[in-house]
């Protein structure tokens, strides 16, 4: 086990949050272009509430913090949920560690992602998941595919 992962706590609550917000802004902004939900509706704040309010979400994140929290990942069950690296500290391998924890610690074994994510595709692919065929509609418009491991 990586000796900088740890369960998140609600002090980690608003970097989580910014940890989300600029990488659903860098990663599907690109995508999607709709400013007033990437750059209006999506603010660290409201992230922040909604971990605040629903307090099984910080119990279910595990933060990569070596000093500074550079990585987040947040399970339900055996699903992977979320999977974020802040932009600056990508390629070190940190998302490999975190998904290996949530594999191995915690038999988190699949996910969604984003059907247009070519980046986010291969580094699970890199990481030994794969499609198994099933794509879901997320709010009847956004492609999402299965993957797993």
């Amino acid at each position: 086990m990586d000796k900088n992962i740890r369960k998140a706590t609600k002090k980690d609550i608003s970097r989580i949050a910014e940890l989300m917000v600029i990488n659903y802004r860098v990663n599907f902004f690109r995508f999607f272009k709709n400013e007033e939900f990437y750059f209006g509706e999506l603010n660290v704040l409201d992230v922040a509430q909604e971990y605040m309010d629903h307090p099984e979400m910080v119990e279910n994140t595990y933060v990569y913090d070596d000093g500074a929290v550079k990585g987040m990942v947040r399970l339900d069950g055996d699903e992977i949920v979320k999977l974020f690296v802040e932009p600056q500290f990508q390629s070190q391998h940190i998302g490999a560690k975190l998904l290996k924890y949530a594999v191995e610690q915690h038999a988190a074994n699949w996910l969604w992602v984003l059907e247009y994510n070519a980046r986010g595709i291969a580094f699970y692919k890199r990481n030994g998941f794969d499609f198994t065929g099933e794509k879901f509609l997320e709010e009847g418009w956004i492609p999402l595919l299965k993957m797993q491991c």
